[in-house]
């Protein structure tokens, strides 16, 4: 009976940690943007559009990777788009960030179903996990922690380097003083406009990689609206993250974990409505963000236009 719990326990944590990934990677690249006082409501549409392209980028050329750089690019597309919206044009953050949610909603659909037609579901095989040699066999920390796929490794290395990034290089201090004085940053000789572009299009390449993890390595297919809210999910848990990398990344995996778990109980057969336990990862977003949001500082300059008119 104590192995069968042990086991359930590794099952939990290992799952909570490969369904954090997404999320991971999606916050990370919103951080980004919202420290260079950018609020990004396009990731919902960046992360879906970048499933599509890295689903069809492995099914036509065979390749994970390739399909993952058709999903890089895409995101970064996406949110270029979004960026000539609300810089050049000079559109509202906000209208330009649900413009482009509905749009990459609206085209992947389309895309698909011009591709594929109605009814069919190929398939790719999904990227399989990894063994580390000796670390893969340690007791009860060996499947939690060294059983999964490049991409999980991957995501949690970014921790680190966007920490190091943000708050100990001059790249790091020219994004922070863009996101909380773009005013300064201007009479510093720093193109507030360029800094915000490139921190956008980070972000939008980070939420294509969040997509194409949905397709080509938890399920090897393509579904409609298949980001089930994880983009919109990501920039709360940014918030609740306090916008710091580790902070982050404690919120998705907390995240993963709640996710994990209403599989688990449902794989348990515990009797409740499936609505209900579908719905308790989001309860549980909804309340920290409830809970938390007035205890945290953002950046100064987040969701404010700034041109060089305005001086």
């Amino acid at each position: 009976m104590a192995e069968i719990e042990i086991a359930v326990i590794i099952t939990l944590l290992a799952s909570g940690l490969r369904l954090s990934t997404p999320l991971l990677f999606a916050a990370l690249g919103e951080k980004i943007a919202e420290r260079a006082g950018v609020l990004n409501l396009g990731v919902e549409g960046m992360m879906i559009m970048g499933a599509f392209a890295g689903f069809m980028g492995a099914f036509i050329t065979g390749n994970i990777a390739i399909g993952f750089l058709f999903g890089i690019l895409t995101g970064a597309v996406m949110a270029g788009l979004m960026a000539f919206l609300n810089f050049t044009l000079r559109t509202n953050q906000l209208v330009a960030g649900l413009a482009v949610w509905l749009l990459g909603l609206g085209l992947s659909a389309f895309l698909y179903r011009l591709a594929f037609g109605i009814g069919t579901a190929p398939r790719v095989e999904p990227l399989g996990a990894i063994n580390i040699p000796g670390l893969s066999d340690i007791p009860f920390a060996g499947p939690v922690l060294f059983n999964h796929d490049p991409l999980v490794y991957i995501g949690w290395a970014m921790v680190p380097i966007l920490y190091i990034i943000v708050f100990k290089t001059k790249i790091g201090l020219t994004l922070r003083t863009v996101g909380e004085n773009p005013r300064q940053a201007d009479t510093q000789g720093i193109s507030v406009v360029r800094v915000r572009y490139y921190a956008v299009m980070i972000g939008g390449a980070m939420a294509g990689v969040a997509g194409a993890y949905l397709s080509l390595v938890m399920v090897g297919i393509f579904v409609e609206d298949m980001t089930g809210a994880r983009g919109w999910i990501a920039i709360a848990l940014v918030i609740f993250g306090r916008w710091h990398p580790i902070g982050i990344m404690g919120a998705c995996m907390l995240f993963g974990m709640v996710d994990a778990l209403q599989f688990s109980l449902q794989a348990a057969g515990v009797q409740a409505p499936h609505q209900i336990m579908l719905m308790l990862p989001y309860i549980m977003a909804i309340a920290v963000m409830a809970f938390t949001y007035k205890r945290t500082t953002q950046p100064a300059g987040i969701g404010q236009a700034y041109t060089r008119e305005e001086k």
